[in-house]
This record gives C-alpha cells, structure tokens and sequence, in this order.
C-alpha cells in the first residue's frame, strides 16, 4: 500500500462544454482515462477506475475513525409483568 502525505492543495475549476472539469496538480494526476466518483457529504471523493475495491479499502485505512466504543456493564431490570 502506498501512503500519501496528508496535505492540502488547491485546484482550478473550469468549463469544458456543458461540464465542469477540475485541474487537478501534477501530484494529484491519476493514470488513465477516468476515474470513479462518489458524492461524500457536500464533497466528491475521486478513486481510480483500475481496481476500485483496493483503492476503496486503502483510502478507509488511512482514516483513523473509531469504529468499537467501549460497553457499560449490562444492567440488571426489572420488567414487571408483560
């Protein structure tokens, strides 16, 4: 797996046609010729079109989400009579 520096740049948006493209940064530039897109939130997340499944499961890895919490003892109830 690849890791990528977390870092933040700027992109130019322009028109071509009737779409909107983006000009991504020399670093950012995939092989290719198309790429899969997903709205995410108000945002757009970009994977490579070449195998999606890894590159889905190697961009989930590098967020550091807490997916368990830790449980309270189980509690003991009286319910009474149903």
């Amino acid at each position: 797996m690849t890791k990528h520096p977390a870092t933040t740049k700027t992109a130019k948006l322009f028109q071509t046609g009737r779409s909107q493209a983006v000009r991504l940064p020399k670093e950012y530039r995939f092989e290719g010729d198309e790429v899969i897109i997903k709205r995410v939130g108000d945002g757009v997340l970009l994977l490579p079109r070449n195998n999606r499944w890894k590159n889905l499961l190697s961009a989930v890895e590098r967020f550091d989400v807490q997916l368990e919490r830790e449980q309270p003892e189980m509690q003991e109830r009286d319910w009474g009579e149903f």
